[in-house]
């Protein structure tokens, strides 16, 4: 970094700028991925139309096969407008919090230590959470739709964002809700406060957010810092690609059981329209199901994902910052 860019760290023309940084370098990294991302949802979520291609590496390519088959390439990125809605705001907080924080916890490089990294993480990770996950929750429900699971009669229209967006803030309203029962307790949240649909899962999403986004940035800053001394050369995309992927792979092994509970909340509007789904109910459904594997359904996908994701992420990230003088 340099000099004078530590001096004016809490400037709006460094913050301005470190947000644009976060925000394209997730925006590529998600559209590199996009076709695995909606497959990785499918799984996740249970989909019955793609349950028979879960848990192996070939099932992927053939799920892929057929969303292909089915609706063509526009198929596979069948919800990533949402996503690119979502994620440039969530990058851009996430990289510019981490930014700030970094500077506040570790000043010098000596201040910096494992557990300053991944509190630095965990908390810029959280905070991009907070802002934009009602646009995490509409991108999940366009992914989540399928041909055969739609009305036969009805022809198949793959949802936009506003139809998704319109069906979430009508799910379990008068129309659709049952005479009210001792199992519905929270059903009167709902009709009280219709934005708390926009909400489902937030609660699991955050306990996930924090070993994710903790244990990326610990990854990241410990091996940059083991690989790429101070006497080192400045890195190189190859070495911040690399870096990048091995941060990923750590985050996502950690933090999966989370993104599998958090992804059948998601979509529970869309099967208990009444209430809200609670942590405990989630997890036992998931493990009466298929045990413990149940919460690691994907994770093959996951990899395939994540890694280039996360390593595409980090590179443009650094990428960017140099060409922003950060």
């Amino acid at each position: 970094m340099p000099a004078h860019a530590s001096q004016d760290r809490q400037s709006l023309h460094y913050i301005v700028r470190s947000g644009i940084a976060g925000g394209i370098s997730g925006c590529v990294a998600k559209t590199v991925v996009a076709p695995l991302d909606r497959v990785k949802i499918l799984f996740q979520a249970s989909n019955p139309d793609f349950q028979k291609y879960a848990g192996t590496w070939s099932g992927t390519f053939r799920a892929v096969s057929q969303i292909y088959g089915e609706n063509g390439f526009r198929g596979l990125l069948q919800g990533h407008s949402a996503t690119l809605l979502r994620i440039f705001p969530y990058a851009a907080i996430k990289f510019m919090a981490y930014d700030q924080l970094e500077g506040l916890l570790m000043p010098t490089r000596e201040s910096q230590t494992n557990t300053r990294r991944f509190t630095a993480g965990a908390l810029s990770g959280m905070t991009s959470v907070l802002f934009t996950y009602p646009l995490e929750l509409i991108r999940v429900r366009m992914a989540f739709s399928t041909r055969s699971a739609a009305n036969p009669s009805v022809p198949y229209q793959r949802p936009s964002f506003l139809s998704a967006m319109r069906h979430i803030y009508r799910e379990g309203g008068p129309l659709a809700t049952a005479a009210p029962s001792p199992s519905t307790p929270h059903a009167s949240i709902f009709t009280r406060f219709p934005i708390l649909k926009f909400y489902r899962g937030f609660t699991v999403t955050v306990a996930g957010i924090i070993p994710y986004a903790g244990t990326s940035f610990l990854a990241w800053g410990f091996l940059r810092a083991h690989f790429l001394p101070p006497t080192a050369p400045a890195s190189t995309p190859l070495a911040d690609l690399a870096i990048g992927a091995v941060s990923g792979a750590f985050a996502q092994t950690v933090s999966y059981p989370f993104e599998v509970v958090r992804r059948r909340m998601q979509v529970g509007g869309l099967t208990r329209p009444d209430r809200w789904l609670r942590w405990g109910e989630t997890v036992r459904a998931v493990w009466g199901a298929a045990g413990w594997r149940g919460f690691y359904v994907g994770l093959t996908i996951g990899y395939l994902k994540v890694v280039p994701m996360s390593a595409v992420s980090y590179a443009v990230w650094q990428w960017e910052r140099r060409i922003l003088d950060l």
